[in-house]
């Protein structure tokens, strides 16, 4: 029979026993700050899947129809702050329980906590970056300018998507797209769309972390995107510890030592209470 509470009492002896631990962050750790994730407990989509890279790149229309819904969507993404869980992450790398933090959000609510070895796997959405020469800006000067070039698809939206995206009933077809000011080349903003790869020197660093710690606890992921699952068979093979929190059912529960299923955030709490670490 399962014991929940007991679970967590060896989960954060472990985690005590074998310090420093690599954490592997998923979008269900951002759900409690306004953020959806793409998936259910199950791992089934409850929403359209995101971009694809090839789309995006070759695509008009696709990019018109991005930029338009982003234009509703994605200022809940850059206001969103941090909940209890990445704040309690924080104070676990604080105080050495953890050492780097591989994310596969894109919404930068870790730094926002204060945590401080952070490795973006996927990218960060609120900077924008040309795919011909490579010019990096920030994503709100884009958004502005959207807006005043599109203020028809400037108004709120009633449905909030993952990662800055909305859901719109009207065509976007009459949207009018923004090239990079100094080639004319694509502008994108700073993530891995599905498709495409994750930098391999940034694969390098994710690996190295888990090289160089303990064990990896992995929060609030599903692990169904072979980006982040390759991080929980790398520990795995390497004998080092794994513990997944999260909800529902993950692609590497075979892998692991001990699995909490159940809230993030609370969860996270009894750990920081077992450790002893101030409020």
């Amino acid at each position: 029979m399962y014991d929940h509470a007991s679970e967590i009492v060896k989960a954060a002896e472990l985690l005590r026993g074998n310090t420093p631990f690599t954490l592997l962050s998923g979008a269900g750790l951002s759900t409690d700050s306004g953020i959806p994730a793409y998936r259910n407990a199950q791992g089934q989509w409850v929403h359209s899947p995101p971009m694809q890279h090839h789309d995006f790149m070759n695509n008009d229309a696709a990019r018109k129809r991005y930029w338009a819904r982003s234009l509703g969507g994605w200022l809940n993404l850059y206001h969103a702050q941090p909940n209890r869980a990445h704040q309690v992450i924080a104070q676990f790398q604080q105080h050495g329980f953890i050492d780097t933090v591989i994310t596969q959000n894109v919404d930068g609510l870790h730094q926002k906590a204060g945590s401080s070895t952070v490795i973006n796997l996927h990218g960060y959405a609120n900077d924008i970056v040309c795919m011909t020469c490579g010019d990096r800006s920030p994503r709100f000067d884009l958004h502005q300018r959207y807006a005043e070039l599109n203020p028809r698809f400037n108004q709120s939206v009633s449905v909030i998507k993952p990662d800055g995206d909305a859901k719109l009933s009207a065509p976007t077809d009459e949207f009018k797209l923004i090239h990079c000011d100094h080639c004319g080349g694509i502008l994108k903003p700073d993530v891995v769309y599905f498709g495409d790869n994750v930098p391999k020197k940034r694969v390098e660093a994710c690996y190295q972390a888990i090289d160089d710690s303990q064990g990896l606890l992995i929060v609030g992921s599903s692990l169904k995107v072979f980006s982040g699952f390759r991080f929980a068979r790398y520990a795995y093979q390497q004998d080092k510890p794994v513990i997944i929190i999260t909800k529902g059912i993950t692609r590497a529960d075979d892998l692991a030592t001990i699995k909490i299923d159940g809230n993030i955030a609370e969860t996270l709490d009894q750990f920081r209470r077992l450790l002893r670490l101030p409020k």
